[in-house]
């Protein structure tokens, strides 16, 4: 009733607006009005406390990264990048997993994320859902839906009852996390790519009825920040001052939308699409939504990976460094303030990317969520991507004028000598800074053009370059050239280098441009000063008309001028790669956020690997970071008051220079000794996981496959539901048990399964094994007929089918509700007899919904035997098992359980990556071994890889979820697939390469010990 009468209550009429175009603010009646005024917007970009930003935001998933203390290690990596927002999902399959039980605790805290963010200076954009795709089972919608009968994501009623106690809760941990009570949260998203429908949909859509339920939740929950939306594509769908069935009650405050130009084809990461740069974004968001900035809330940061693929390193080839010169400059020149990148870091996967651990991800990508992004699954940053995104992000922090700069047509020919070079001009809207971002006009061309540039200033029209030579666009590149830049009390006549930052320091102004390899690049400083040239030699200059022109060739010795107070530092881009621009923290309302609203609130660090803050300890200026190698260390502006320099708390030795102030030092690196033990020859113990084919085993406590009916849409085609989450199993293997008395003349059994793409399912009959499905990357359900062996007349005999689920399907498009398509059987055939003639118990994680294990969470374990009894966790009752080891293997089909545990004591004050290794698993007879293996360390499930389907075979698993400095312990569930049996072959543990590095060693995550279970089997 109370749904009812809510949406009977609508306001169905259009509300007023007024809005100015054109550089002002405009007023229009938003849901937000005087609820807050600490974040505001207008159609140029957000402000904080009044002060404009270019909100750069990498998307990060805490779900992935179970480890709570290494969410600020990712946090300050990305602030590092010269970025101050973050997006992120939450995943409500996590947080309740049993219907009507929402809990948030111990890793699945949302408040670590939080306290992190805001440690670090990183704004966030919260988005919730309830559905948020994100390549996670179901679509981040808890198995239980399946049950529910209402239509997913519309107004359904019994729908949207189902999403009120997770959203009530999640919004309130949100809402006490807004910038309003001194939290990092400064948007959220309702709902997720609300974009696509196909066939019937309850309500029609788009459903303002069903948007405008979410938005209530939020809002009700405390929400009171502006609400901001992420069409998958730029659809206009509930943009502020829309109407849609003649209501706007359902649209969002900020408009924004998401874009993956260049698709996912990592099998061919050089080749990009014929017409995939989107060049109409201006004009499309112009239509759609004039009154709000332009927010590209989703753009690609790399590409998901599926099974079978080729792996997340092409993937990251496909969405490089030159993808990012190219398409995100094009962001640029089409008026983008808020640009966020899918994804910046995956735990085991692509950008800030992840792990998808404990059956977490959907069917269609395997345990790595690494994305090919610009910080790896295990953390490292040693991708160019990452580089290069961090010269243009900290271009926008000191970029001011961009954020309200009017966007001027793209032209060929115009603004360059060049037809093969296409121009966008951004015009200064209240500042005399103009920008023109020069691309290829086919920008997938891989050879360089030469050009020169014409552009208007305030000293009239100027040919680039006027001292020599021509500017360079190599392929596959785009650039930023700006004129009458501000640089504080000095004018940045105009620039062909691209600009990496500027600061004014106390008694100078520097400034840091950079050029690709061996190009020709001219800059003019409006000033009366003779100009100097303190390093190098290649600086030519000319002074006239109150400027003073440079140019030079790029190359890897760096050039240094002085005109008057300001420093010029020319670089090739390589060196700036290794420059850092860390914030000092402010003791106002803006603290670790960044702000330029002082003139002196950085310095600039050139330094290798990474740097990550900077502070001052009375005399000393302190610097945190991360070195792989011994590396030379420049500081650029230390402030007067610090006599001595720190890195990690250890002391350094400088060199002042006499002219420019900037100290050179070095940071030692010594690198670790690092043992790991060699898991081939650990006390392997083993233990049979498939006991359900064994004469006489007792299954009396299995669920009973009684359910006539289902609610799930997939029409049932034998007598009873044989759908796992029917029966409230909805992760991990399946184990099916099915009984029957022989008439004697069977001689086949066919039986379709389904679990997903790579799936794969095995029959027993009694304890003879008849067949398997061993998987392909592309069958999510497969039709197979075994032979039977002779079946004796009266007898009773078993069907033992298991099926592994790869995780549920998402439900990206409204409509099929696709989540709900079944994992387990859905049809058999015992030839010459009734389907009736079996009757079938199941079984999947042991309780179900009412889970066990609390602290690894809903989804981290499955029906196999070893997982139901806690055995995968540490201290398993192993005393009376057999000892064999892995790599010796079975010599039959079946599951086997094998663990052993070993110590580790690793060096202090290092990151090190550590990984298990699978070898490429052959028969005895050479061919690939038809298996599967799920890897538990320290009972946390870590890896789910299929040997005869791949790609991945390498599993990342971070520290705090193995004990660096203590017992560690393994598990590997196997389970062959043929009938010669097998052994897994070059099982190992490996290291990456250790930094030495600031971040404090995280606590080990909760790792309850084995304890008996009541009413296991």
């Amino acid at each position: 009733m109370k749904l009812l009468n809510y949406i009977a209550g609508l306001v169905l009429a259009a509300r007023a607006a007024s809005m100015v175009i054109g550089g002002r603010d405009i007023i229009i009646d938003r849901d937000s009005v005087g609820l807050q005024d600490i974040v505001t917007f207008d159609e140029h970009s957000i402000k904080v406390y009044g002060e404009r930003l270019y909100m750069f935001s990498g998307e990060f998933h805490p779900y992935r990264l179970p480890v709570t203390d290494l969410f600020l290690d990712v946090f300050q990596k990305i602030k590092s990048l010269g970025f101050n927002c973050v997006s992120f999902y939450v995943d409500w399959a996590l947080l309740e997993g049993q219907p009507g039980t929402y809990s948030a605790e111990g890793i699945f805290a949302l408040e670590p994320f939080f306290e992190a963010a805001k440690e670090a200076g990183i704004y966030l954009l919260a988005r919730p859902g309830p559905y948020i795709n994100a390549e996670v089972s179901g679509g981040g919608f808890p198995g239980w839906l399946q049950r529910v009968q209402g239509q997913l994501r519309t107004r359904n009623a019994e729908f949207l009852a189902a999403t009120d106690i997770y959203m009530a809760n999640v919004g309130a941990a949100i809402a006490k996390a807004q910038i309003t009570n001194g939290g990092p949260i400064i948007l959220v998203q309702p709902e997720n790519e609300y974009t696509g429908a196909s066939g019937p949909v309850e309500g029609g859509y788009p459903d303002p009825v069903y948007f405008a339920y979410i938005k209530k939740q939020l809002k009700d929950a405390g929400i009171v920040v502006p609400l901001i939306s992420n069409d998958a594509s730029p659809k206009g769908t509930f943009a502020p001052g829309s109407t849609w069935n003649g209501t706007q009650e359902a649209n969002v405050d900020i408009y924004g939308h998401d874009a993956y130009p260049v698709g996912f084809d990592c099998a061919n990461p050089t080749v990009w699409p014929d017409n995939g740069l989107p060049t109409n974004y201006h004009e499309v968001h112009e239509t759609q939504s004039p009154s709000t900035l332009f927010s590209l809330v989703e753009f690609q940061g790399g590409a998901f990976d599926p099974w079978g693929g080729l792996g997340f390193a092409q993937c990251s080839e496909l969405v490089n460094h030159e993808f990012e010169r190219v398409y995100y400059k094009n962001n640029f020149a089409s008026g983008a303030t808020f640009f966020n990148i899918y994804m910046i870091y995956y735990w085991l996967t692509c950008a800030v990317g992840g792990t998808n651990w404990g059956n977490l991800g959907h069917a269609g990508g395997y345990t790595s969520y690494d994305y090919g992004s610009s910080i790896a699954e295990n953390r490292e940053i040693y991708r160019e991507k990452y580089s290069e995104v961090k010269l243009q992000a900290n271009f926008m922090k000191v970029s001011p004028a961009l954020l309200t700069a009017s966007v001027d047509p793209a032209a060929v020919g115009v603004h360059t000598d060049s037809d093969s070079i296409t121009t966008t001009p951004l015009f200064g809207n209240g500042s005399a800074t103009n920008f023109y971002i020069v691309r290829h006009a086919d920008y997938r061309q891989t050879t360089p053009t030469t050009y020169k540039m014409n552009v208007k200033t305030s000293q009239g029209t100027v040919t680039i370059p006027q001292i020599d030579g021509e500017l360079t666009l190599s392929g596959r590149d785009s650039k930023f050239h700006v004129t009458d830049y501000d640089l504080g009390e000095t004018t940045l006549l105009y620039s062909s280098a691209e600009i990496f930052t500027w600061k004014k320091f106390e008694d100078k102004t520097v400034l840091v441009v950079y050029g690709g390899p061996g190009e020709q690049h001219e800059l003019s400083v409006i000033s009366q000063s003779v100009p100097k040239q303190i390093e190098g030699s290649d600086v030519v200059t000319k002074v006239s008309n109150g400027s003073v022109a440079l140019n030079w060739k790029v190359s890897t010795t760096r050039q240094v001028a002085q005109v008057g107070d300001l420093f010029i530092y020319m670089l090739d881009r390589n060196t700036a790669y290794n420059l850092w621009v860390p914030d000092f923290f402010r003791d106002d309302a803006w603290g670790a956020y960044t702000s330029n609203i002082e003139d002196r609130t950085s310095v600039i660090v050139q330094a290798g690997y990474l740097i990550r803050t900077v502070y001052i300890n009375g005399p000393a200026l302190h610097l945190t970071g991360d070195v792989n190698a011994t590396t030379p260390i420049k500081v650029i502006g230390a402030p007067s008051s610090v006599r001595s320099l720190h890195f990690n708390d250890l002391k350094l030795e400088i060199t002042a220079d006499p002219v420019t102030g900037e100290w050179t030092s070095t940071i030692p690196y010594t690198l670790p000794e690092i043992v790991l033990p060699d898991l081939t020859t650990l006390d392997w113990k083993y233990i049979d996981s498939l006991p359900e084919i064994s004469p006489g085993y007792d299954d009396s406590l299995w669920t009973v496959a009684s359910k006539t009916n289902s609610t799930n849409p997939y029409q049932l085609r034998t007598p009873t539901s044989l759908f796992g989450s029917d029966y409230g199993y909805h992760t991990g293997v399946l184990v099916f048990r099915g009984s029957f008395v022989a008439a004697g003349n069977e001689s086949t059994f066919a039986i379709q399964t389904q679990g997903g793409s790579a799936f794969g399912s095995s029959v027993w009959l009694n304890s003879t094994y008849i067949g398997s499905w061993t998987g392909n990357d592309k069958s999510t359900n497969y039709n197979s007929t075994y032979t039977l062996p002779n079946l004796a007349a009266g007898k009773t005999y078993v069907f033992t089918v298991v099926v592994d689920n790869m995780g549920l399907d998402e439900n990206w498009i409204v409509g099929p509700d696709e989540m709900k398509h079944p994992r387990g059987i859905l049809s058999y055939d015992l030839s010459g007899r009734p389907s009736t003639t079996i009757t079938w118990k199941l079984t999947g994680n042991l309780g179900g919904e009412e889970y066990i294990d609390k602290a690894r969470g809903p989804l981290n374990e499955g029906g196999l035997y070893a997982e139901r009894q806690g055995f995968t966790q540490p201290h398993p009752p192993n005393h009376n098992w057999i000892s064999l080891s892995p790599s010796t293997g079975s010599d039959k089909p079946g599951v086997s359980f094998y663990q052993a545990f070993f110590p580790l004591d690793l060096p202090k004050n290092y990151d090190i990556p550590l990984s298990f290794a699978f070898g490429n698993g052959t028969t005895s007879s050479g061919a690939t071994a038809n298996y599967r293996a799920q890897l538990y360390v320290n009972g946390y499930q870590y890896g789910k890889y299929v040997n005869n389907v791949g790609p991945q075979s390498v599993f990342s698993v971070t520290q705090g979820v193995l004990n660096y400095h203590g017992t560690n312990w393994v598990g590997l569930l196997v389970w062959g697939q043929e009938g010669e049996g097998v052994g897994v072959s070059g099982f190992s543990l490996e290291a990456g390469v250790p930094v030495w590095t600031s971040i404090k060693e995280p606590k080990n995550v909760p790792t309850p010990d084995y304890r008996a279970r009541e009413g296991a089997y």
